[in-house]
């Protein structure tokens, strides 16, 4: 398993929110779209989401627990962190 991957996380601060996003994902919902438009993580909302290549250590650990578990183009559930809940797509 790398130690170095990829992902792009929408941020929203409600669980039920996090839930509708990921329900306009599975209806075929562009993620990046989606993250621009709801994301409350501005930096990576502007570009779609895109959090870049990170290593473990660098994010808080519920958010990362998950990353790491992920296939490339697999969408988590709604992770919770101390910062909202995250709808995490793994990249690379």
């Amino acid at each position: 398993m790398s130690n170095k991957i990829k992902c792009s996380h929408i941020l929203v601060s409600k669980q039920s929110e996090a839930l509708e996003i990921l329900e306009k994902i599975k209806m075929g919902g562009k993620f990046g779209k989606l993250a621009k438009e709801f994301s409350t993580d501005t930096g990576s909302g502007k570009r779609d989401g895109n959090l870049g290549y990170f290593t473990k250590g660098m994010m808080v650990k519920p958010f990362e627990d998950v990353a790491f578990k992920l296939t490339i183009g697999e969408i988590s559930e709604p992770v919770k962190s101390e910062f909202g809940y995250h709808i995490i797509k793994r990249l690379g």
